[in-house]
């Protein structure tokens, strides 16, 4: 094994044809062979080397995934000139669009470090709007993953950027306002519960993202989210009704209980229902299953799943 004092790293990437035109499949081969002969830490310059002279993507994505091993942070520089492209030798659309997938996996390399040294760069990809969507829906995702709260305010002006063409990067950016879990999010969280939206509309899931989210933030017993998480119950999209379920169940707030209850009664979704029932069983005992079994409120599909839990929880105790 080398001992990392005299190796030429011009040359060992040269004999594993980065500067040919060699096939990607050959060259990954040579730069997989390696690991017979050198140690980690040359193994890292040589990988390091290489993503700055690598041209071919299924070349360069496979050095991501090499350092990605390692996450050691000489390489984050390396892997931020990919991300802003500094490498390339001309910036046009047909180049961006060669290396999107090279620089999607970059970007994830990158959130993996937890490194807050490289936010800047991640929002400078996610505020350019002539930026590739699925770049940019990897930054936002990173900036959440690194947990640097600096991100926060960039994060909610994505958000509440009605102007934003891409509905996919605004749920994105309230994913990672979720992992993010500063209170600061929890206005413009609420203000897309309060947006009407039809189910039709790519924008139930935008609501869907931003319960969920709320739920990681916290929001205990605050009114306006209680009022918001409420109001979703009656939106037109089930799985909305279903993510306020639970966020409500996890919320410390006095009319939880009783609110997702009337849910239960009222609501025509079989699924909604059924989320309804748990959430409530989670939150009190096996009286509330007791009472919807012998209640003339609700379906025999209902009394069905509530007799199931139950056979359930008596297993549980015989077991223990």
């Amino acid at each position: 094994m080398s001992n990392g004092t005299d190796i030429d790293l011009k040359l060992i990437a040269q004999n594993c044809g980065i500067f040919s035109s060699a096939e990607s499949s050959a060259t990954i081969e040579k730069i997989n062979a390696l690991k017979d002969t050198y140690n980690k830490h040359d193994l890292l310059s040589i990988y390091n080397y290489m993503l700055c002279h690598a041209t071919e993507p299924d070349v360069i994505m496979h050095l991501i995934r090499c350092v990605d091993m390692y996450r050691d942070s000489s390489s984050l520089e390396y892997l931020v000139d990919i991300l802003l492209l500094k490498n390339a030798i001309n910036t046009d659309e047909t180049t961006k669009e060669k290396y999107n997938n090279v620089r999607v996996m970059c970007a994830k390399a990158i959130a993996n470090q937890k490194n807050t040294d490289v936010v800047s760069s991640l929002l400078y990809c996610l505020n350019n709007k002539n930026e590739n969507y699925r770049v940019r829906l990897a930054c936002a995702d990173a900036l959440g993953r690194i947990g640097d709260r600096f991100a926060v305010a960039p994060l909610i002006e994505v958000v509440t950027d009605e102007d934003e063409k891409s509905v996919y990067l605004r749920e994105s950016a309230v994913s990672a306002l979720g992992l993010l879990g500063d209170s600061r999010a929890l206005d413009p969280l609420v203000s897309i519960l309060e947006t009407k939206q039809g189910i039709m509309d790519k924008f139930s899931f935008l609501k869907e993202r931003a319960i969920e989210a709320l739920i990681k933030v916290g929001f205990c017993d605050n009114e306006r989210v209680f009022r918001a998480l409420r109001n979703s119950l009656s939106d037109e999209s089930a799985q909305v009704r279903i993510n306020a379920i639970e966020a409500l169940m996890d919320s410390e707030h006095p009319k939880a209980f009783e609110t997702i209850k009337k849910c239960l009664e009222e609501d025509n979704d079989d699924e909604v229902k059924k989320n309804a029932m748990i959430a409530l069983y989670n939150m009190s005992d096996r009286s509330i299953l007791d009472e919807i079994i012998k209640s003339d409120k609700y379906s025999d599909g209902i009394k069905t799943e509530a007799v199931s839990i139950l056979d359930e929880y008596e297993n549980e105790d015989e077991e223990e």
